[in-house]
């Protein structure tokens, strides 16, 4: 028995006390590093690991945080991925974030020492970014919104939608399902492809709670076709007393140059909406939120319901969405107004990294997307490096993933969608994998 694996596995309290593993413990806990360091025993008693190589086998075993999520290297080229985790935060966002985590004066007026109201930086920055807004809330996400008003001013009352409007998204969730939920009638108006503004104001009637219109996100109707417009529709409803409420989306604050067609928040109220909503963690660029602007007297109504503690957002989304506003672009808006010929500089570079490093690959022009149900059939000039189409699980499976697109017979990762500060770790990322296979 003298030759047994197992008379050789070191003790698990032995190996928790080792300085690394014990900082490892404090940082991540100690029924994590419990775990990982069991399998590394079990490791030594299959004969698959030499005792005196536990406690590296540990620290490379271990997660960077406690957290299961881990940060993934985005070169699919759609700048706002869902599956992803929308808009990757800024830098100030993380710092505000990190700030804010602690305790805070999130609902504290210090000067006073009394209660102050909740957000009030972030709701100053919105109202400093969309001036056509009188108020400004914040709920968990869109939907969220979407149900906060639909309750509020729907409840019991009908709710005016076009019926090419009754969109489905993501997930198979469905507008008028989330409407019907809140104990919201709606009163469907128009046709799939066709809908006037003598087919709004013929639905009004003392049950009408609003008029909405919903952004279709992600998809387009062509053809023989009639949508109408915030700017056509709120004349139409002016003096009616029935709100016009604009779901806007993909939260553009303002126009941007290469997307005319994306409805944005201060057109959308300028154009005389009284509420606009939409999405925190999409073209806006920062963490997932669901943002009402508008009118002050029913942004109030709103902030007083019940429902609304039950969607309110905490301290750190708060801190991420003012830094996000007040800081430098995020992350989404660089991405979107990357300059093609940059990125083809940057696809060059990297291409010439990895034939460096014995590794096949070309830099060749590609096409990216903006994503999360912005401007769907908008295509934005990108640049990729191509690989072999074997690479795209291992990348995917790698220490550091990465996720790219196959097309044909090929690995494409898009660097649109890709921090330049991230081009290194792109290129280490591939070199392990080729390295596996040689």
């Amino acid at each position: 028995m003298t030759g047994d694996p197992r008379r050789s596995v070191p003790r698990t309290d032995a190996v928790l006390a080792e300085p690394l593993v014990a900082a490892a413990v404090d940082r991540l806990g100690r029924d994590l590093v419990r775990t990982a360091v069991q399998a590394a025993q079990q490791r030594v008693r299959d004969g698959e690991l030499p005792a005196g190589d536990v406690v590296p086998a540990v620290l490379a075993a271990l997660p960077g945080t406690a957290s299961s999520l881990r940060p993934v290297l985005n070169a699919t080229g759609v700048l706002v991925h869902t599956n992803l985790g929308r808009a990757p935060l800024s830098v100030a966002a993380v710092e505000a974030v990190v700030a804010a985590a602690g305790t805070t004066d999130v609902e504290l007026d210090l000067g006073t020492g009394r209660r102050g109201p909740r957000g009030e930086g972030a709701l100053t920055a919105l109202l400093a970014a969309v001036p056509a807004a009188e108020a400004a809330l914040v709920v968990n996400n869109c939907a969220a919104a979407l149900a906060l008003v639909a309750t509020a001013l729907g409840q019991g009352r009908e709710l005016v939608l076009a019926r090419g409007e009754l969109v489905e998204i993501g997930d198979g969730f469905r507008i008028p399902d989330l409407l019907a939920s809140t104990g919201a009638r709606l009163r469907e108006v128009g046709t799939t492809n066709r809908v006037s503004v003598a087919d709004y104001t013929a639905a009004l009637g003392p049950d009408t709670g609003a008029v909405l219109k919903v952004h279709p996100s992600n998809f387009v109707v062509r053809g023989f076709t009639r949508a109408v417009e915030v700017a056509e529709l709120a004349p139409a409803l002016a003096g009616t007393g029935v709100p016009l409420v604009a779901d806007v989306g993909s939260g553009l604050l303002r126009p941007h140059p290469l997307l005319p067609d994306e409805p944005d928040l201060q057109t959308t109220l300028a154009a005389g909406a009284d509420l606009a909503l939409c999405s925190g963690d999409k073209l806006l660029g920062g963490p997932q939120a669901g943002i009402v602007l508008g009118r002050a007297d029913l942004v109030q109504r709103l902030r007083r319901h019940p429902l609304y503690r039950a969607l309110r957002v905490d301290k750190t989304t708060l801190a991420a969405l003012e830094a996000t506003l007040r800081g430098p672009l995020p992350p989404v808006r660089q991405m979107l107004d990357a300059d093609p010929a940059g990125l083809r500089a940057r696809a060059a570079s990297v291409a010439a990294a990895l034939q460096a490093a014995g590794v096949p690959a070309v830099a060749v022009d590609s096409t990216a997307r903006v994503g999360g149900g912005g401007a769907p059939e908008f295509q934005l000039p990108s640049a990729a490096v191509a690989l072999d189409v074997r690479f795209a699980e291992p990348l995917r499976l790698g220490a550091r993933p990465v996720v790219g697109y196959v097309d044909g017979d090929r690995t494409l990762l898009d660097l649109r969608s890709l921090a330049p500060a991230d081009d290194e770790a792109l290129v280490a990322a591939v070199e392990e994998v080729a390295r596996r296979w040689t």
